[in-house]
């Protein structure tokens, strides 16, 4: 692997409440993760409120960004999933209106989210990552069905959760798969398809958390097995000698810095037969649910549900300085 960045970013520790100020959680929107989203954003809500922070629940899909600039917070913990939640757009309104947010910025969203760039990002980085093609129509899939073979996996190249994802197995299920790709994005990706084992490393205020191994019965690790399925199993750490575990973490950091991200996250994995680890993507805003992987890894760490949320939310203060003179310029001073 080439020269690649490392996170610089140190913890910033609020020790009381009141310093965060009034807190707005967005969760909910429009995208096709909006049901958890809702999940995400209730339970963080109800972590905050436990923890004595003044923080109250706010759905984009039936209020105005003006009303949310009028409401007077002091800042946002962004639990909004998928296209407006993670791909920058929400984040570069919350910066235009001033108002410090959690997690990664807008460049770095807008990257995590697109996976066909972040592929790019990975390959220029020496970042090892699968083999892929990008998809724009039927034919486009089965030229890279030709390189690959099959299995392969084929996905919208701006979604997350696995929405829209298919493990395509025969050339007569593959334009049924690019089509439902597309219905979701103008632009599909296919990735040569691994078989091995699912890792995924959180990343809390530059640090990576204990890796976990994930097996579903289930085709692929998809939406129900995410979400749904008690059958899904986890592994934390993932893995049991000293020097893989060292390897997924060091990956997962440098993928994260590679994109500009910042504050929180996860990476996801798959290890082929050589069992090294391939870098899929970046989550920017990873889920925080039941099922949720960070909130997993976090409490292998020792950080409970509701210390995992305030740490997220000191996040905010991260950007804040950088953020100042663009709230001034909103603000008309």
């Amino acid at each position: 692997m080439s020269q690649v960045l490392r996170i610089t970013e140190q913890r910033q520790m609020v020790s009381h409440a009141d310093d965060f100020g009034r807190v707005a959680v967005l969760y909910g929107g429009r995208s096709a993760e909006r049901e958890v989203s809702l999940d995400t954003g209730k339970a963080v809500l109800a972590a905050l409120l436990t923890r004595g922070v003044d923080a109250v629940g706010w759905d984009p899909a039936e209020h105005a960004l003006s009303d949310l600039a009028a409401a007077d917070f002091d800042r946002v913990w962004i639990a909004l999933h998928g296209p407006g939640g993670e791909d920058g757009a929400i984040q570069g309104a919350l910066q235009w209106l001033g108002l410090p947010y959690t997690g990664s910025g807008v460049m770095a969203s807008a990257l995590a989210m697109d996976k066909v760039r972040s592929k790019r990002v990975f390959d220029a980085a020496g970042i090892p990552t699968p083999d892929y093609a990008i998809v724009r129509n039927r034919s486009h899939a089965v030229l890279a069905a030709e390189d690959f073979g099959f299995p392969l996996i084929l996905k919208p190249a701006c979604q997350g959760s696995s929405v829209g994802m298919t493990k395509v197995f025969d050339p007569e299920d593959l334009n049924a798969a690019v089509d439902l790709a597309l219905s979701f994005d103008d632009v599909a990706i296919v990735e040569r398809c691994i078989v091995g084992d699912e890792y995924t490393v959180a990343v809390l205020q530059g640090e990576a958390l204990p890796s976990i191994r994930i097996e579903t019965p289930r085709v692929f690790y998809d939406y129900r097995a995410k979400y749904e399925s008690d059958r899904t199993c986890y592994h934390c750490p993932g893995t049991e000698l000293e020097d893989l575990e060292q390897q997924y973490a060091t990956l997962a950091l440098a993928a994260f810095a590679e994109l500009g991200c910042s504050g929180w996250g996860r990476v996801d994995f798959m290890s082929g037969s050589d069992g090294k680890p391939l870098v899929l993507e970046v989550n920017t805003v990873p889920g925080m649910t039941s099922h949720s992987l960070v909130p997993m890894a976090a409490k292998t760490s020792g950080i409970d549900f509701e210390e995992l949320c305030w740490r997220i939310l000191e996040t905010s203060f991260a950007v804040n300085e950088a953020h100042d003179h663009v709230k001034g310029v909103a603000h008309g001073a």
